[in-house]
Parts: C-alpha cells; sequence; structure tokens
C-alpha cells in the first residue's frame, strides 16, 4: 500500500481506504504526541487490520455497544490502546473527539490501556499481556454454551465471533500458551485472533527473546493457521480473514507481518517507536509521508469520516434484523427465550435459595464439603451457574451433578475442564463473566492463586461478577507441606480492591458465603475452604449464620456483663475461639467471640454497625487465624494481639501442625490473659 492519500479529491476506492486507515494512524499520532505519553507504533502498524474488521468483517452497533448479537473486538495489546480509541471515534461509538484529545489524562474515557466500563465498544480491560488472549477465549466458551442452550431451528442467532489483535509480548506471555492450548483442545471454531507480527518489543528486536515458530506452535493446539506477509495488503487480509470465519472446527490465528511506527521516516521498525511519543518533528514528517496536513492536530477528513461512519447505518440494520428474528423466536420458543432474557439480565430464578440445606451440631464437614452442598443446591436452579476447577475436582467438590461436561462437540455442559491452568482458568472466567449471561465459578487450591493472581485482579479491576471457590486455606490441609499450605495469601488478597473474600467457619457460614456470592454485585467474590473437618456450631444461644452477610458479627458473649475482650477469628479457627470463651469466663472474665469471615463485607457496613461489634472502647482484642498476621492489626488495635503464622508450614498430620504452631484453645487462653493482664503476647507461640 502507497502511503500518500489524495486529501481533498474524489478518492477511488484504494485511495479511500487508505484515507480512512490513515486517519486512525493519525489520530492515534496525535493524541500520544499531545499526551507525550503512549505507545504510538502499534497503532500505526496495524490500522489496516482494525480498519477491516470493523468496517467488513465484525457485525457490531455503534449505537448500542451491549447489543447481545455482536461480534467481541479485544484488543489483547493493550499498549496500542490508541488504536481501539481512534477506531471507535471514528466509526461512531460514543466517544467524542475531546475524548481523543484527552487520552491518558485524568478522568478522560480514555486511559492509557483500555478499561472495561470506560469507554463504549472496550469489551476488556487488557494490558497485562496475554490477559486479553486468554479472556476473549473465555468469551468464545461462553458464547458457545449460550448458542447450545438457546439455539432452535438454525436461527443463528446466538452465533457471534470473538476478535482479538494480539501482539509478540501476547505469544510470550505463559497465559496466552495456557488458554491458547484450551481452546484448541476444544475446538472453538468462533475465535478469529490476529497477531501484530512486528518483531519489535521494548528492548529491541524480538530476535534476543523469541525465535520461535508461533505459526507451527498454534497447529500443534489444534488451531487453524494462516500468515499474510504485507499488513498493508488489503486483499491478502480480507481472504485470510474470511478463511478464518469460515473455519469452524478451530479457532484460527493469521500472523500478519507489520511494521510497528509504519510510515515514520526514523522510527519505523525501531524500538523507539514502540512506547514514546515521536516526537514533534517526527510527527510533522510522517504526516508528509502519509500526505497528510501537518496542522491542524487530531485533522480527519470528511471523506474519511463518512466512509467510516457508515458503521453506524450497518450496526443498526444488524441489530434491528437481528431483534426482528429473536421476536419470531420468541413467539415460537417463549420459554428459552424467557429464560435467555432473564440470564442476560442477571436475574436469579424465583427460588433459586429454596433449597439451601442447614446444618446441625451432628454435622462435622470441611467447609468445602458444605459448600459443595450449598452450590449444588444452587445449580439445581440457576442454570448460568457454570464452571470447573484446574484439575482438582476430587478435592474442591466443585463439579456440578448433572450438568454434563462441556467439551468439543458437546458445548452444553456445564462442568468445565480446565487442566492444570490456573491462569488461563481465572482469565477464562473473566471472559465468561463479560460476555453476558453465566455466572462463572473456578476452583483450585488457594495456595495456587499465586498462579492466577494477574486474572483475579484484573477481575477485581472489571467489577466481573466471578466466583472463586479456593480450597485447602491454611496449614490445617496437613501432610502436603508447607509448598501447598497458604499462609501469606489471605492478607495478599484481602489487600486487592474491590474483591471479597469470605472464609467461612463453619457449615452454615459456608452456605451462606453461597448465597451472598450469588447475589454480590460488586466485583468478584472468593471463598476460602478448609480441607479438614470442622465442627457445626449449635447456635442455639448464638447469632444466626445470615450474620455473615454483614462480615462480622457478634456470635456470642458473656451474658449479663460488659465484655472484657473480644475474640475475633474467621474459618477453622473459629472453633478455637468458641471454645476458649467458657474458660475465659471460668476465670471470671466477660468474653465476646467475633466471626469476621469478610474484611470487605464487614467494610461495608455503617459506622454504627462496626462500633456494635468491635467497640472502639474495648480494646483487648485477639485476631485467631492460621495466616499471615499482617492484614488483623488494623482491627485488634495497639493493644490487641493476633495468633497468626509468620513462617512458612509444615508437613504432618494436619491436628499436629495446628498444634505446633499454636493453634489450640489452651494457647488462645494463654494469649486473651496476657492481654487482660495488660501483658502483650508478643506474637504468635
Amino acid at each position: 500500500m502507497a502511503l500518500a492519500t489524495n486529501i481533498g479529491q474524489s478518492p477511488s476506492k484504494a485511495d479511500l481506504d487508505r484515507l480512512c486507515i490513515n486517519s486512525i494512524r493519525v489520530l492515534s499520532i496525535d493524541a500520544v504526541q499531545k499526551a507525550n505519553s503512549g505507545h504510538p507504533g502499534m497503532p500505526m502498524g496495524t490500522a489496516p487490520i482494525a480498519y477491516l474488521l470493523f468496517t467488513r468483517f465484525m457485525r457490531h452497533n455503534p449505537a448500542n455497544p451491549a447489543w447481545y448479537g455482536r461480534d467481541r473486538f479485544v484488543l489483547s495489546a493493550g499498549h496500542g490502546s490508541m488504536l481501539l480509541y481512534s477506531t471507535l471515534y471514528l466509526t461512531g461509538y460514543d466517544l467524542p473527539l475531546e475524548e481523543i484529545k484527552r487520552f491518558r489524562q485524568l478522568g478522560s474515557k480514555t486511559p492509557g490501556h483500555p478499561e472495561y466500563n470506560c469507554a463504549p465498544g472496550v469489551e476488556t480491560t487488557t494490558g497485562p499481556l496475554g490477559q486479553g488472549f486468554a479472556t476473549g477465549v473465555g468469551m468464545a466458551i461462553a458464547a458457545k454454551h449460550m448458542a447450545a442452550l438457546f439455539e432452535r431451528d438454525a436461527s443463528g442467532l446466538f452465533d457471534h465471533r470473538i476478535f482479538a489483535i494480539c501482539s509478540d509480548g501476547d505469544m510470550m506471555e505463559g497465559v496466552s500458551s495456557e488458554a491458547a492450548s484450551i481452546a484448541g483442545h476444544l475446538r472453538l471454531g468462533n475465535i478469529v485472533y490476529l497477531y501484530d507480527d512486528n518483531h519489535i518489543t521494548i528492548d529491541g528486536n524480538t530476535e534476543i527473546t523469541f525465535s520461535e515458530d508461533v505459526n507451527k506452535r498454534f497447529e500443534a493446539y489444534g488451531w487453524h493457521t494462516q500468515a499474510v506477509e504485507d499488513g498493508n495488503d488489503l486483499e491478502a487480509l480480507s481472504a485470510a480473514i474470511e478463511r478464518a470465519c469460515a473455519e469452524q472446527e478451530r479457532p484460527s490465528l493469521i500472523r500478519v507481518r507489520t511494521h510497528i511506527g509504519y510510515g515514520s521516516p526514523h522510527r519505523q521498525d525501531s524500538a523507539e517507536a514502540h512506547g514514546k511519543a515521536l516526537g514533534v518533528e517526527e510527527v510533522k514528517l510522517t504526516k508528509k509521508n502519509y500526505g497528510w496536513p501537518t496542522e491542524p492536530e487530531f485533522y480527519v477528513p470528511e471523506e474519511a469520516l463518512r466512509e467510516l461512519r457508515k458503521c453506524r447505518e450497518r450496526g443498526a440494520r444488524a441489530e434491528a434484523e437481528w431483534t426482528k428474528r429473536f421476536e419470531d423466536y420468541a413467539r415460537r420458543h417463549p420459554q428459552p427465550a424467557g429464560l435467555f432474557k432473564a440470564m442476560l439480565a442477571g436475574e436469579l430464578p424465583g427460588g433459586w435459595d429454596a433449597e439451601l440445606p442447614t446444618f446441625t451440631p451432628k454435622d462435622t464437614l470441611a467447609t468445602r464439603e458444605s459448600a459443595s452442598k450449598a452450590e449444588a443446591a444452587i445449580a439445581k436452579h440457576v442454570p448460568a451457574l457454570i464452571g470447573g476447577s484446574g484439575d482438582l475436582n476430587e478435592s474442591t467438590f466443585t463439579d456440578i451433578k448433572d450438568g454434563g461436561d462441556f467439551e468439543a462437540g458437546n458445548y452444553s455442559g456445564r462442568n468445565l475442564h480446565f487442566g492444570i491452568r490456573e491462569h488461563a482458568m481465572c482469565a477464562i472466567l473473566n471472559g465468561i463473566a463479560l460476555h453476558g449471561g453465566l455466572v462463572p465459578l473456578g476452583s483450585t487450591f488457594l495456595v495456587f492463586s499465586d498462579y492466577a493472581r494477574a486474572s483475579i485482579r484484573l477481575a477485581a479491576l472489571m467489577g466481573a461478577h466471578v466466583i472463586y471457590v479456593f480450597t485447602h486455606d491454611s496449614i490445617g490441609l496437613g501432610e502436603d507441606g508447607p509448598t501447598h499450605q497458604p499462609v501469606e495469601h489471605l492478607t495478599a488478597l484481602r489487600a486487592m480492591p474491590n474483591l471479597t473474600v469470605i472464609r467461612p467457619g463453619d457449615a452454615n457460614e459456608a452456605v451462606e458465603a453461597w448465597r451472598v456470592a450469588m447475589q454480590h454485585r460488586r466485583g468478584p467474590v472468593l471463598m476460602a475452604l478448609s480441607r479438614q473437618k470442622v465442627p457445626t456450631l449449635d447456635r442455639t444461644n448464638m447469632a444466626p449464620a445470615n450474620m455473615l452477610s454483614r462480615g462480622a458479627y457478634v456470635l456470642s458473649e458473656t451474658a449479663g456483663r460488659k465484655p472484657e475482650i473480644i475474640l475475633i477469628a474467621t474459618g477453622s479457627e473459629l472453633q478455637l475461639a468458641v471454645g476458649a470463651k467458657p474458660v475465659l469466663e471460668q476465670r471470671g472474665h466477660a468474653v465476646r467471640v467475633v466471626s469476621m469471615p469478610s474484611f470487605e463485607l464487614f467494610e461495608r457496613q455503617d459506622a454504627a454497625y462496626q462500633e456494635s461489634v468491635l467497640p472502639a472502647e474495648i480494646d483487648r482484642r485477639l485476631a485467631i487465624e492460621a495466616g499471615s498476621p499482617m492484614c488483623w492489626w488494623r482491627w485488634v488495635g495497639p493493644r490487641g494481639d493476633v495468633i497468626g503464622m509468620t513462617t512458612f508450614g509444615a508437613s504432618g498430620p494436619y491436628a499436629e501442625v495446628l498444634k505446633h504452631f499454636g493453634f489450640t484453645v489452651d494457647n488462645v487462653v494463654e494469649h486473651a490473659l496476657r492481654l487482660l493482664e495488660g501483658r502483650q503476647a508478643g506474637g504468635r507461640k
């Protein structure tokens, strides 16, 4: 493709294509230059790909970015965000030019990397490389499942594709490999990814770290692969995308040889074009290369804008036609149509929690077991619930009974088998949640949340309704030892904004944790559940388990007396606080026991309620949790103490391990007495 554009003349089709593509490039260049921050090179190289996808291949409606029938587009190479913002503006999304001019400025709709729920048309938050790739796989899984549930009479209403632009960096990240492997295994033919093979990363040419044949790797994963050797060859690009869209049995990868910083006389094919503004003089030279006026900034020719804005008309027609067909579908199939609309709206069916179990003191179960029974009761009534584990269903008990397996050729199953791919699992869960209609769950051991932390963080950042069921939550798992015993994890996860962590203390709290997780709409929920069995509390003279929804509550206290000390605990250690209370009372002390399964839920309560649970005047407080004590000092205060873990755990029978590290009633009593006597316990004994 020639660089120059004949602005002001009646353009030929080729000239008009070039005019539109260069409009994307120049807007991106100007926005990065104005901000003096950003990544201009990738948009300059991949503008032809974005142009073709948005104007010729993708089904989308700029006036209604949430239309279910749309194709989804993921910019996995999120550092090239101006490619997306420029394209969204030019094709008619509600993203004004003023927001393009405010690129990377505080409060703008055009942040440095695409953020979900910020600019219309941004389907997911990207930037951490590989995340968009894997999230798109989740969207493809959700699309396949919804189509399997609702398709009737070959309507095609529920068929759509997931398009993405990925970079060299995406291909290097391990999460992409995990996700690519499972996508090929599942034969997700609704994926079309275009790989921006520009040979450049921040440190220089990719040859210094990356010499594999990517297409051969993806062929081994079971993908349909193609190569386009000139990213400016619209005819070759179009033909490749058409072939990819025609492929129904395999996900598709198109390797496109592009040039980072395309058209820049001194920056093209250089690392400098990756993450720095071109500079005032280089911008002028590049515009001249494009046949573009150097002034004014953010100039878009009317011919280009008119052509690109045709996406509005095409999108409106496509949605109107889809809506008409859906109305006909609803007349013929009212029950599935009603269910489809309810699932899209995130509505829980009437009586969804009617069969949640209630446990008695005769029941001694690990909270992973009681939570499993709660999940089973919910899954019977909530078809939107779908998910699985990282090859650990035998341990996490999260499989959906009679739900069937989601597998190649049978996408109606509700049990997802992620394999030993925790990172991709959690990124895929994000894609399922963002796609719409489904509530995804994923399970593994709590210690392996480290593998998936980047994906969990993005779920929290986006406010995605994802449920994590993470078991084996402490040194109480026993013999597997410190490699599998989470110590610092609860503290680290609680530090993550928008993530609600719930560590239930008995079977009935585990049931309530599931109730909260299903109704929660403020982001992901993580349940930390025990491997070892714990007693079910006799609540005859205690608060009911449904108080868990408030995060912390007064479980019990000495009748008729003002508490001298507050024992606060979560999870399996709650029984220690309950056991220590009568011993301390026999010694003449008034005791309050507080169950605190969720810091985050408690923080959302009003100040009056928080004060009623943890009165400021009662400053002798002892927290008990088999994890890092770091997060507890805010709750116990300067005159309180924590029985926690300041070392890694050890291998052995769980009861012996817990005793070894001081998680006994006797040690709780000893620490409490020290506090009551005005002596600091000095940390875990």
